[in-house]
């Protein structure tokens, strides 16, 4: 299990601070950071390249009810995902946002409503996943933007369910987070922002 924060997400650690998978991603964008932190909030999926594609394949062709997976090309990406699913754990505007979803929980288990909810879920069976988008400093005005993905699964029966998902998912997912960075890149550097 990894416990160390790879890059000092002070917020995302308290929300997963023990971790088995995880994922980053980083881009440097020169732009305000208000303007920046708020690139974050608006991007939406058809901003995002290859978005709607690599998400139909993962939906397997099938249409479904609005989610991240199956998100309106002109809406923010992050507005759907907490409208369908995940849940804003925290946001330190113009420094973090964290969101969560609970991705696998066995049957009589109640998905998290709040913040500290989603911490003290540790049910067996359970597999959490927490992302954040982090600005940081980079010096010479410029800011370094991240995305990171963690997740805690609570049991071996958990772990292994979530390895076999992560084997499938993780290129297609790592992908659309670095194009999801570039979006925010694009939409902050934007002279018209």
């Amino acid at each position: 299990m990894t416990t160390a924060s790879v890059h000092g997400a002070d917020r995302l650690e308290e929300f997963v601070p023990v971790y088995q998978f995880h994922e980053v991603h980083r881009i440097r964008i020169r732009a305000p950071r208000t303007r920046i932190h708020r690139s974050i909030k608006e991007v939406t999926a058809g901003e995002i390249a290859l978005f709607r594609a690599l998400t139909w394949i993962r939906r397997f062709g099938r249409a479904g009810p609005e989610s991240i997976l199956n998100a309106p090309s002109h809406e923010p990406l992050l507005d759907v995902a907490t409208r369908t699913g995940f849940l804003l754990l925290a946001e330190d505007p113009e420094c973090e946002l964290v969101v969560g979803i609970v991705v696998i929980a066995p049957g009589g288990v109640k998905k998290p409503a709040t913040p500290e909810q989603f911490k003290e879920l540790v049910a067996p069976g359970v597999a959490k996943a927490a992302m954040n988008f982090r600005i940081e400093d980079a010096g010479d005005g410029a800011w370094l933007v991240s995305t990171e993905t963690r997740v805690h699964a609570t049991d071996t029966s958990a772990r292994r369910a979530f390895a076999r998902y992560w084997t499938v998912i993780r290129p297609g997912s790592g992908f659309i987070r670095r194009m999801w960075l570039r979006a925010i890149k694009r939409r902050a550097e934007s002279p018209g922002s």
